[in-house]
């Protein structure tokens, strides 16, 4: 009889502590999740139809997802899961190539240049301000080296 009240509040015990959870208000970091391939307007902007498999490589990478059925095609896929607030956001963009592995067209979610982004040049250099040397710059004087210790000449006496 004793055996079986023990058996039973220990099954008892088993089966509620298995439906337990954390409240809402006690929730685990969790991380970002970022997946696929990061393409950017301006990786997109250098794409002109006519480019080899070779020059669309270099300058937006390995593709994601090359199918051995259609092997005309090139799929970037984009995927970032934000942990805090659970939102996803997906990109899709698709290369299509012709007979002769020259890009033919483009399509998916990045935009690819117009005739006008690709006749204006753009510039790429930027202004970086290093800071400039004032007049306390100048007239301050470097403090001189510092004599090597003892070790060092004994060092240096031995020829190490």
């Amino acid at each position: 009889m004793f055996c079986s009240r023990t058996l039973l509040f220990c099954l008892f015990c088993v089966s509620v502590a298995g439906c337990t959870s954390l409240p809402n208000h006690f929730n685990a970091y969790k991380i970002d999740v970022q997946q696929g391939n990061v393409l950017t307007q301006e990786m997109v902007a250098q794409l002109k139809p006519g480019q080899t498999r070779d020059q669309v490589r270099f300058i937006l990478g390995t593709p994601l997802i090359t199918d051995i059925f259609h092997q005309q095609r090139w799929d970037y896929v984009y995927r970032y899961h934000n942990g805090q607030t659970g939102t996803v956001e997906q990109r899709k963009f698709s290369l299509f190539f012709d007979k002769d592995d020259l890009l033919e067209r483009a399509s998916g979610d990045v935009d690819v240049a117009t005739v006008a982004d690709l006749t204006v040049p753009a510039s790429r250099t930027r202004l970086v301000d290093l800071g400039s040397l004032g007049d306390a710059g100048v007239t301050t004087q470097m403090p001189p080296p510092e004599e090597p210790g003892y070790f060092r000449r004994f060092f240096d006496w031995v020829g190490f």
